[in-house]
């Protein structure tokens, strides 16, 4: 999978204007979250594929009762995005009901799927944050292995975590459940609100199945070089 780029804009309007910078005709994988899908709303995903090939990763981070995450899960899956995001904390009922929810809009729609992903610990989650904030006992890598293994088990179709554990998530599910990883820095850039950082080619060699990239390309004097840069450390 190519790496995906985080679009982390306010406005539909700058996010357009970042993407002219690419050639149209160049595929590209982006994450839309919360800041845009809640500001400018469902019909800005079509207006951004209008005239660009675009796959898209819709990161809400759906956290609710189950019948709540279900009848979310099915307006996202009308969307016809490619990826999107539940919180495995949220427990097995609930993945399965996104995932329930995600088929049955897809089919009202009469589009693929989106592939479900579940956040383990987000990448701005410290030791210190996790025993002692969270109240959760034991080591990030023990709280990420135990939800990856739960989210497999609830149909996840793959996990959000750090490059760091995907060697040891990769012990506990097949090859082709997905090991997405943000947190992703190439060498020498800031790390920012980030703490479980990876370089890309770190990534590659751990075992990610991509990598999300935001800042070091949305706010690089040449956003395009930045990409390409970072596509080659990938490969």
């Amino acid at each position: 999978m190519l790496p995906i780029i985080a679009l982390d804009f306010q406005t539909l309007s700058d996010t357009e204007s970042f993407l002219a910078q690419f050639p149209v005709d160049e595929p590209l994988v982006v994450k839309i979250g919360m800041e845009l899908f809640y500001g400018e709303g469902p019909k800005s995903l079509a207006s951004l594929r209008r005239n660009r090939q675009l796959d898209i990763f819709l990161d809400l981070k759906l956290h609710d009762i189950p019948h709540t995450v279900e009848r979310a899960a099915i307006q996202i899956g009308r969307l016809g995005v490619q990826l999107t995001t539940v919180h495995a904390a949220g427990g097995s009922a609930m993945i399965e009901a996104a995932k329930r929810g995600l088929i049955e809009g897809a089919k009202q729609a009469g589009v693929k799927p989106a592939k479900l992903l579940a956040i383990t610990q987000l990448t701005s989650t410290s030791q210190a944050v996790l025993n002692d904030e969270l109240g959760i006992e034991g080591t990030v890598m023990a709280s990420v292995k135990h939800l990856a293994s739960l989210a497999k088990t609830s149909g996840a179709d793959g996990v959000v975590a750090s490059a760091l554990e995907a060697p040891a998530i990769r012990e506990e599910v097949a090859d082709d459940f997905l090991i997405v990883t943000p947190g992703i820095r190439p060498q020498n850039s800031a790390v920012g609100d980030q703490v479980r950082v990876t370089t890309p080619d770190q990534a590659k060699s751990l075992g990610s199945s991509a990598i999300v990239v935001g800042r070091p390309i949305t706010q690089a004097a040449d956003a395009p070089a930045a990409y390409q840069q970072i596509l080659q450390q990938w490969r």
